[in-house]
C-alpha cells in the first residue's frame, strides 16, 4: 500500500505565529520532522474569498445565515469581503511560499463553481480556482482541494431542503464530477466534507449554523427544522453523498490522476470527570457518537449498535446497496482537533416524548469553554495522536484503507 504524507494544517494567522514560536522557542528545524511530514495552512471558502456578490456566485447558506435576523447573527459579521482572497490569492501563496509551508487546504465554494447548484459551470469560478491552483504548483505546494464545507447553494436548500432530502447525493456527486474533470489533474488529495459531525448539531439541532434548522424546545429562532430527526437524517445523506463520490473517483479519475480521497472529522478528546461509573459510560458514548458515527459506517457499514439502541428509529438504516457502497469509502480520515472536555452524565432534562440530538448524548461538556472548571489538559499536543488511535482501534479489521491524518489547531 502507497505511503500516504502525514499534513499538519493550521489557519493562516496561526501558521505564521506557531512557525516562529518553533523556531525562537522551542529550536525545531524543518529537520527535525521527517519526509513525509508536510507543514501546511487552510482556509474555507466563505472565511475567505469574499467577493459574494462578484464573479457570477450565487447566495448560499452562509450568506443567508449572516444577512439574516440579528438574533441569529449575532455579532453581524458576514463574508461579503471575509479576507479577499478572491482579489489577494496571489499575495496569499508567495506569503505561504516564502514562510515555508508545503501544502495548502482550501474549500471551494459550489456556489461560485456552480451557481445553480447543478447544470452550467461558471466560466469566471472555473478560472479563478485554476488560477489559484496554477501559482499553487508553481511554488510547489501540495494541493488538498475540500468540496464542501458549511456553504449549499440557496438554491438547493429552498428547492428540496438541502442536505436533509435524499436528492442531495446526486446534485453533490455532479458537483463533485465537475471538480475532479477540470482540477484533478493537479490536486493529490481531495476531502469531500469538513466537519460534518459538528454540524449535524450546530446547524439542524440547536440552529446556531446555517441553514438555520431547529425545533422547540430544542432549539430557537428557527423558522424550520426538527431538532429530533433531521440531525441524523444530514449525517446520513453526507455519508452517501461522501460515497457517491469516492466511488465516483475510484471508478473514473484515481488511475489517471492518482490522488486520494477522504473526509474530516470535527474532534476533541474527553475525559471522565469523575471515576464513576455513568460518567465512564457518557465518555464512550461521547466518542461513539462524535467519531463512531461517521467511522463506523465507514468501516462496517452501519451504525454503532448504542447509537441505534438511543435514537431508535430516528436513526436511518442504510440498504444492502448502500452499506457496500459506504463501507471502506476512504483513503484517509483528516482530523481537525481543538481541544479536550471532561464529562459528566446528564439526564434528559426535557420532560416529554421528544428527543434531540442533545438528549440522546446526555453528557454535559465541561471545560474552558463548558463551565469554568479549570481543565487539566486544555491543549495536549498528543491528543492528536491518542485520536489517531482511537480510529485505529475502530478500524482493526483488516485490509482497511490508510488512516491518513490532518492535524489542525
Amino acid at each position: 500500500m502507497a505511503r500516504h504524507i502525514q499534513l499538519v494544517f493550521f489557519s493562516a494567522a496561526w501558521a505564521l505565529l506557531l512557525w516562529a514560536q518553533c523556531v525562537s522557542t522551542l529550536r525545531f528545524t524543518r529537520g527535525d520532522f521527517p519526509d513525509g511530514f508536510a507543514f501546511g495552512a487552510a482556509t474555507s471558502a466563505y472565511q475567505y474569498e469574499g467577493a459574494a456578490a462578484e464573479g457570477g456566485r450565487s447566495p448560499s447558506i452562509w450568506d443567508t445565515f449572516t444577512h439574516s435576523a440579528i438574533e441569529r447573527n449575532t455579532d453581524g459579521g458576514t463574508g461579503d469581503i471575509a479576507s479577499d482572497g478572491y482579489h489577494k490569492y496571489k499575495q496569499d501563496v508567495k506569503l505561504m511560499s516564502d514562510i515555508g509551508l508545503e501544502a495548502y487546504r482550501f474549500t471551494i465554494s459550489w456556489s461560485r463553481l456552480i451557481p445553480g447548484g447543478r447544470g452550467a459551470v461558471n466560466p469566471k469560478g472555473l478560472q479563478f480556482y485554476n488560477n489559484l491552483m496554477d501559482d499553487l504548483v508553481k511554488e510547489g505546494i501540495k494541493i488538498n482541494a475540500v468540496l464542501y464545507h458549511m456553504d449549499l447553494p440557496q438554491i438547493l436548500e429552498d428547492e428540496y431542503g438541502g442536505w436533509i432530502s435524499p436528492k442531495i447525493i446526486e446534485d453533490f456527486t455532479a458537483y463533485a464530477n465537475v471538480c475532479f474533470h477540470e482540477f484533478g489533474d493537479r490536486v493529490a488529495h481531495w476531502t469531500t466534507m469538513l466537519q460534518p459531525n459538528a454540524l449535524a448539531q450546530g446547524a439542524y439541532d440547536i440552529g446556531e449554523l446555517p441553514p438555520n434548522h431547529c425545533s422547540y424546545p430544542f432549539g430557537s429562532n428557527c423558522a424550520v427544522g426538527n431538532s429530533t430527526t433531521e440531525p441524523y437524517l444530514f449525517i446520513h445523506h453526507s455519508l452517501l453523498a461522501h460515497a457517491s463520490t469516492v466511488y465516483l473517483y475510484r471508478r473514473k479519475y484515481k488511475a489517471a490522476q492518482k490522488g486520494i480521497i477522504g473526509l474530516n472529522l470535527y474532534t476533541m478528546w474527553f475525559y471522565p470527570f469523575t471515576d464513576s461509573k455513568i460518567d465512564i459510560e457518557a465518555t464512550e458514548r461521547a466518542k461513539t457518537f462524535l467519531f463512531g458515527w461517521i467511522l463506523h459506517p465507514l468501516v462496517f457499514g452501519d451504525y454503532p449498535e448504542t447509537m441505534r439502541k438511543i435514537t431508535g428509529s430516528r436513526l436511518p438504516s442504510f440498504s444492502s446497496y448502500e452499506s457496500e457502497l459506504v463501507t471502506h469509502a476512504f483513503d484517509f480520515i483528516g482530523l481537525n482537533h481543538y481541544t479536550s472536555v471532561y464529562t459528566n452524565n446528564r439526564p434528559n432534562t426535557i420532560e416529554g416524548p421528544l428527543q434531540d440530538l442533545s438528549a440522546d448524548l446526555a453528557i454535559l461538556f465541561r471545560g474552558l469553554t463548558f463551565v469554568d472548571i479549570p481543565l487539566q489538559y486544555p491543549h495536549i499536543p498528543n491528543i492528536l495522536r491518542v485520536g489517531l488511535f482511537f480510529c485505529l482501534q475502530i478500524q482493526r479489521m483488516p485490509p482497511l484503507p490508510q488512516c491518513f491524518v490532518q492535524g489542525q489547531w
